[in-house]
This record gives C-alpha cells, structure tokens and sequence, in this order.
C-alpha cells in the first residue's frame, strides 16, 4: 500500500485523481491540500501542508506554484518523495526543485501520460533522422480555463529537440515581419473549449511535412501517470526523475 498527500485535492486533477484511488487498492489518499474544504471528503484536508499529521508515503502534487516552496520544504522536513505536478513554474521553481532532489526523490515532469513521454522520444529521433533540411513547430490545444500559455508540455517538446540549444523560441509571430529563420521553434497555444490536451510537433521540409501528435481524451491518463509515479518514487533514493526514467 501506498499513502500519498494530494496537494490541490479539490481541484479537477485533485478530484480526478481521488475518483481514481477509490478504483484502485494499492493506493490509499491520507490527507489533502488546499484552501477549499469539502467536509464531506473520505479524507481530512488542511490548508497548510505544515499542518498535515497524517502518515504519507509520497506528496503528490496538482495545486499552484505558489505553493510549491512549502510543499518542498515539507518533502525536505520528512525526507519525503514527492511527486511535482502543477504546470506553470518558473525557472526559479524549477531551481528549487532540483535542489530539493538533493535530500529527497523528486518526480517531475510537466505531463504525467506514457504516450507524451512517446512523441517526446519520437520528436528527438525525428530530428536525429531529418537533420537541418526540416522547419520545426509545436502546436498545443488545451480548454479555455487553462491560465498558462504556452503549455509546460510544450516548452517539454521544444527543449528535448533543442537539447544541443541550437534553436531559438518564437511564440508570435504577429510582429515578425521577416521570413521565418532556420533555426527557430514556433510554438502556438490554441485555448478553446473543453479540449483536454493536444500536441503537435510538426517537421515540415520541401514537398513534404511529418507530424508527431499526442491527444488527450480525459484528465484521468495524467492522473493515473501521476499514481504510478508515486509507487514508483517511493521505491527511490534521492535525485531528481522524470518520465523518461519509468519508461
């Protein structure tokens, strides 16, 4: 048995992830975190992770960044394994997170699905194969709820073909009165709907045009990732892991 903290219990990902647990007999919820409290959840939830005195396995988190620096500091506190969910961190967030992995194990990716962690091996080998002769751009769709712009998967998708740093971003276009230069990523963000997730990773060369694409029907593929990543994490020792390292 696993006991996870869920951080941003009340959220869509928070909520989803509980519907899962409920499925599942590996995986038990001993507390929750956030500002909202349903007093009719199976599971107590605190405000403050600082106040949280039930046993956890592993911290999962799905709240805000701004709350990031306390989660931490509790993983810290406990040496607890924690698993960093939320999208929309900072280069400064993300500092505090691998420092964090110094003391702790610390699973952190920007999208919790296996198929994501796919396209993103397949984009870096179709790179590989295609070399210069390809225009590279990322296109990512998401519901018109979501606040951040472009998607952390996306700026995920741009870094792992961009790990030799060769490329520059451009994310508007509108004011680029110039021919597209060769060694830039477009990357567009589509907000609409209730569109779940979609990502594009488009090569596109002379007469012809490769497209990596990755579309997500329901929030409960992250939730599950993010399940299996925390049994996996507990297992861990310190150091900082990602997707790629499950796969």
């Amino acid at each position: 048995m696993t006991d996870i903290i869920l951080c941003g219990c009340q959220g869509h990902m928070g909520k989803t992830i509980t519907e899962l647990v409920n499925e599942r007999s590996d995986i038990k919820i001993t507390a929750g975190v956030d500002l909202k409290n349903d007093l009719t959840a199976e599971y107590p939830i605190y405000s403050d992770i600082t106040d949280v005195r039930e046993h956890g396995d592993v911290i999962v988190d799905f709240s805000h960044p701004s709350l990031l620096s306390s989660i931490l500091n509790y993983a810290k506190s406990k040496r607890l394994p924690a698993v960093i969910a939320t999208t929309g961190n900072s280069d400064t967030d993300v500092q505090k997170i691998k420092d964090a992995s110094d003391c702790c194990p610390i699973f952190f990716s920007y999208n919790m699905s296996l198929g994501i962690s796919l396209i993103t091996e397949l984009a870096v080998k179709a790179k590989k194969v295609l070399g210069d002769g390809f225009d590279i751009e990322i296109i990512e769709k998401h519901h018109n709820k979501k606040i951040d712009a472009p998607s952390g998967t996306a700026i995920m998708l741009a870094d792992a073909v961009n790990n030799d740093g060769e490329y520059s971003y451009i994310y508007d276009r509108h004011c680029q009165k110039r021919p597209r230069d060769k060694n830039e990523i477009g990357i567009s963000s589509v907000r609409g709907g209730s569109i779940v997730g979609e990502h594009s990773v488009l090569f596109a060369g002379i007469d012809e045009v490769i497209e990596i694409k990755h579309t997500a029907y329901s929030k409960k593929i992250f939730a599950a990732g993010a399940l299996n990543a925390a049994k996996w994490l507990k297992k861990q020792p310190s150091g900082l892991y990602s997707m790629k390292d499950i796969v």
